[in-house]
């Protein structure tokens, strides 16, 4: 007789109780923590390193959920617990939010997995764990949570008043302010404060998510958990999400298996239940495709972007050793390769996935050089890649109809930003670049598994998600007067135009600071601060593309952008840029960032629609003008290393006037011609419509890459690791050094800034010269030199003439105050032009001026005089007041007239470091009213070709002079043991000692020490 057993009725409960465990849950982790904190460690939750009980009196959230037991177990494992709620949160509100007309669902599904996933990580990975893992998921948690509430408000209903209502974000500002008062003022009790902000920023969120409960509540969501038999020995149990009142929608189900555990998806019977599970993931994979294809366009884009900008730096390093006209310039015509896409079957492979894959993949080439180590071989391999990824862009911008091109502009002006978005928070270096390394900064490895993955990506994308592009014509290289259509406008104008765009972008808003340092003047600050306000030149290109964007809607038009009344804005701007310095040339330069980012879709038009049956041609003399283009702007400053430099010396306003000119032939200019008929058609140039779902893809990209970017600068600006004070306070002693850095490349063509910073650490220089400095050309990457010191060591800059200048630059680094700079171009009529930087500095209360300067080769002998003469004028005028020079000189110690050592020494009212050291050609260190107490001269290693020469000064106190300035009371030498330790130079770096990274003293094989005259008033 068979048996029989009643089945279970189903359990059902309402949706919206997830979302109220979840916030049950969070809220009771988090307390739980902050009263078993209080009760059990107060003193030592509310101490920080500035300071403790009673000045700190209430703990931050790190401290109370990561330092102790057992909060922190008990807060760790009901976080743990809360885990499952919220994912499941995720998953409703994307169930509830999908529409097959919009991707932002997926989007915020994406984002919300990825905001619990680095939640988890800022917990369960606290700041004594490790600092910085922590900050930057805690940063990453902050900067989802943008687009997770703005996304889920705009997917909100709006009759759902109450959860729109509770869904807002806020105290982030204070919370910064706040700890910009711990962290770089050390004011006791601003922690605090902090904390109220940071414990409020946890509240909010907790209650933005439970709106959850709102939304759900309102769909009268429901879970139904039931089970069946499905034989004698082992049943499943299945959880059901039902919806009343609204139309059938796929289920979600899952089952255990009670007998060996097992989980699985079903629907009403197993065949239906698969069926069902099968339909369900590909709808979520086909919802979230076309944003994860958009991700992976704009990342090779980048990739892009950073193999065509490190072509000229890794080149160039063969031009700065050789100092002229090296041969290896030549590779900048690997840019013009599109001209193979005139051999037909080429082109028609390069139009195909496999074609294009390939391609892709080819360029990675370049990336993967920074694993040899000769810059010959990495060369070679960027070549190689930027050849590779001009044919490859040559296809996607004008094999391209339709309203794909305009995506593809907006595409690549995403790209271009996150490229110079990567430099602006890499310390002003692309981390994928060839010639950074993880000793530079770089993040070569983590760049080339993501483009790994994009390319994978686009190698299986669905069909429907690619671009349709023009089938490649067969007669291109030979036979284009027998196209079909042939174009209504000319290619080579179209090339002028894209080409001069092209290089405008690259030299002038590539980085961020590189308009900053066009505008800078000096002290007193009157203008833009390269790392604290770099980001206003983000803002201003991403409102720029955002307007393109915009008006690339359907519905909308762009080719308002295109009218010649937009091209006089940018020039405007341009001008203003030119002529105009601090905060003015930088607006004008804001506003030359928001002109070119904002035409990006209608040169795009332009080019696609002239040159699309001219694809060969059109690509290779683009990349042909950007490469005159980098030789002219070079040679503005080179003139003297090149045949026939001398035109270009000084000539950067005809260069920038020559870009714009170019970029004018990209605008429609008959609209300033009276029409000849109401029936005119319309210009067959108008810029096309960019499709609704991808307009939405870009304006979320926008508004992230802009938030990332002032994260950034929060980050660099305003929580320095030391705040500039001088290394030796209490004995008054200032050591200043002189050095001529090579643009930042060492001897193996990589960047050197972590290196030069090194040695600077090492030798506690409170004053630095460094020369050679202007690196915002297109020729050294448009970097930013001085970043990595200035914010890990603590130093006040002064940048010196900018790149507008056509100096090869100097740079002021000093622990002390700047009071006031003056930028100084030095007379020079035969020669390139010679920069200095005058400064008066606050030396323990006593201003001191110092110079650094870098003047003219041995081959102008008259630019030599001048320019000493006006050096000298410039220390003299300030007699007897203490001075420090520190340049680069070209001269023999004791030359005499015309040579510079006698006018400087004689006419500038300054002594030698050490005059009985003969061994001296280019870097000179002289003084006046200090009293000298060590020289040093120390080795370059690989760094540069010049090596770091050091003086040791001891101020007198304020109000007193020297009180012996005779030969004698100034060359009573000492060993060092004669002195204070306060004194000594690092004993490590003594030949016999073996050195440090490649540094020893030389040519003494020891500091030279002195003694300081008997009376002197220190």
């Amino acid at each position: 007789m068979a048996s029989t057993t009643a089945k279970p009725k189903p359990f059902v409960f309402p949706a919206a109780t997830l979302a109220r465990v979840h916030t049950v849950l969070a809220l009771v982790a988090f307390f739980s923590a902050l009263l078993l904190g209080c009760a059990l460690h107060y003193k030592k939750i509310v101490k920080n390193g500035v300071a403790g009980y009673p000045d700190e009196w209430f703990p931050s959230v790190s401290a109370t959920i990561g330092d102790w037991y057992p909060e922190r177990n008990i807060f760790q494992i009901l976080i743990a617990i809360n885990s499952g709620p919220r994912f499941a949160l995720v998953a409703l509100q994307y169930y509830l939010q999908r529409t097959p007309t919009s991707s932002i669902p997926g989007f915020l599904f994406l984002v919300g997995v990825l905001r619990t996933l680095s939640c988890g990580g800022w917990v369960y990975i606290t700041s004594s764990d490790d600092h910085d893992v922590h900050d930057v998921l805690m940063i990453s948690y902050i900067v989802l949570n943008l687009p997770w509430m703005f996304g889920s408000l705009a997917c909100t209903p709006l009759h759902h008043v109450a959860s729109r209502r509770r869904r807002f974000f806020a105290s982030i500002v204070p919370m910064i302010y706040f700890f910009i008062q711990h962290k770089v003022h050390r004011v006791p009790g601003a922690y605090t404060h902090y904390s109220f902000f940071e414990w409020a920023l946890i509240i909010l969120d907790v209650l933005y998510d439970s709106s959850a409960e709102l939304d759900l509540k309102a769909a009268d969501l429901k879970i139904t958990i039931g089970s069946w038999a499905e034989g004698p020995e082992s049943s499943k149990i299945i959880a059901k999400v039902t919806q009343e009142a609204v139309a059938p929608s796929p289920v979600v189900q899952s089952s255990v298996s009670t007998g060996q555990k097992e989980k699985s998806v079903q629907k009403g019977s197993d065949k239906v239940a698969s069926n069902a599970t099968a339909k369900q993931s590909n709808h979520l994979l086909s919802l979230a495709r076309p944003s994860i294809a958009f991700a992976s366009d704009v990342y090779l884009s980048y990739i892009f972007w950073s193999v065509y900008t490190s072509l000229a730096p890794t080149l160039f390093y063969f031009s700065v050793w050789e100092l002229g006209i090296s041969g290896q310039e030549l590779a900048l015509l690997s840019m013009v390769s599109p001209i193979l896409l005139g051999i037909p079957p080429l082109r028609s492979w390069a139009t195909t996935r496999d074609g294009r894959t390939i391609l892709h993949g080819l360029s990675l080439i370049g990336l993967a050089a920074y694993l040899l180590p000769s810059p010959l071989g990495r060369l070679l391999l960027v070549s190689f890649a930027s050849a590779s990824a001009s044919i490859g862009v040559a296809v996607d911008w004008l094999e391209s109809q339709g309203e794909e091109v305009t995506n593809q502009a907006i595409v690549t002006g995403l790209g271009f930003l996150v490229s110079s978005l990567s430099k602006h928070a890499n310390d002003g270096n692309n981390p994928v670049w060839p010639f950074v390394d993880d000793r530079s900064g770089g993040y070569n490895k983590t760049g080339l598994v993501l483009a790994l993955l994009a390319i994978y990506e686009f190698a299986t994308r669905p069909s429907e998600l690619l671009a349709a592009p023009v089938a490649p014509s067969s007669t291109d290289s030979t036979k284009e007067s027998k196209e079909v259509s042939p174009p209504t406008k000319h290619w080579f104008p179209a090339s002028l135009a894209l080409g001069g765009f092209i290089f405008t972008i690259h030299s002038l808003i590539s980085d961020p600071s590189t308009l900053i340092a066009w505008s800078w003047t000096g002290y007193p600050i009157k203008g833009p601060i390269p790392n604290v306000h770099g980001s206003l030149t983000h803002v201003a290109q991403a409102l720029g593309l955002g307007l393109a964007t915009f008006l690339s809607r359907p519905g909308f038009s762009a080719d308002a952008l295109a009218h010649p009344a937009w091209l006089a804005c940018g020039a405007s701007s341009a001008y203003i840029m030119y002529a105009y310095k601090d905060w003015t040339g930088y607006a004008g330069g804001l506003g030359v960032a928001f002109f070119l980012m904002s035409i990006f879709p209608s040169v795009w038009a332009y080019v696609a629609q002239a040159g699309k049956s001219r694809v060969a041609r059109t690509m290779a003399t683009t990349w042909l003008v950007v490469c005159l283009y980098d030789v002219a702007s070079t040679f503005t400053v080179a003139y003297a290393f090149v045949p026939g430099g001398e035109y270009f010396r000084e000539r950067t306003d005809l260069v920038l006037a020559a870009q714009f000119a170019c970029i004018a032939l990209a605008f429609h200019w008959s609209r300033l011609l009276p029409r000849r008929s109401s029936t005119t058609a319309p210009s067959s140039r108008a810029t096309p419509s960019l499709p609704h779902g991808r307009h939405f893809k870009a304006q979320y990209t926008l508004a992230l890459l802009t938030t990332l970017s002032l994260l950034a600068t929060l980050w660099h600006s305003n929580w320095p690791r030391i705040v500039p004070r001088p290394h030796r306070e209490a004995a008054r002693i200032v050591r200043a050094g002189i050095w001529t850095v090579h643009f930042g490349i060492d001897n193996e063509g990589r960047d050197s800034q972590r290196r030069m910073r090194d040695l600077i650490q090492d030798m506690e220089l409170d004053v630095v010269g460094l020369l050679e400095t202007d690196l915002h050309r297109v020729v050294f990457g448009n970097r930013d030199l001085t970043r990595v010191i200035a914010e890990e060591l603590g130093y006040y800059v002064d940048i010196g003439p900018g790149p507008n200048q056509h100096t090869w630059g100097a740079v002021l680094l000093s622990k002390f105050p700047i009071l006031n700079s003056t930028h100084h171009l030095l007379p020079s009529p035969d020669g390139e032009l010679a920069p200095a930087i005058e400064a008066i500095l606050d030396m323990y209360g006593t201003e001191v001026k110092v110079v650094v300067s870098h003047n003219g080769q041995e081959e102008t002998p008259l630019d030599r005089e001048l320019q000493s003469t006006e050096l000298a004028r410039i220390m003299s005028e300030s007699y007897p007041d203490p001075v420090i020079f520190l340049g680069y000189v070209v001269t023999k110690p004791h030359a005499p007239r015309p040579a510079p050592y006698d006018i400087m020494v004689t006419d500038g009212k300054v002594h030698d470091i050490d005059s009985d050291d003969y061994d001296r050609w280019c870097e000179y260190i002289f003084y006046r009213g200090l009293y000298r107490t060590a020289y040093a001269r120390v080795s370059r290693s690989t760094i540069t070709d010049t090596e770091l020469q050091i003086g040791q000064f001891v101020v007198p106190k304020r109000g007193e002079g020297i009180v012996d300035d005779s030969k004698d009371a100034r060359y009573m030498r000492a060993w060092k043991e004669e002195l204070p330790v306060d004194h000594w130079f690092p004993m490590e770096y003594y030949p016999e000692m073996g050195g440090k990274r490649g540094h020893f003293y030389h040519v003494f094989n020891t500091p030279l020490y002195y003694k300081v005259p008997g009376g002197a008033s220190l």
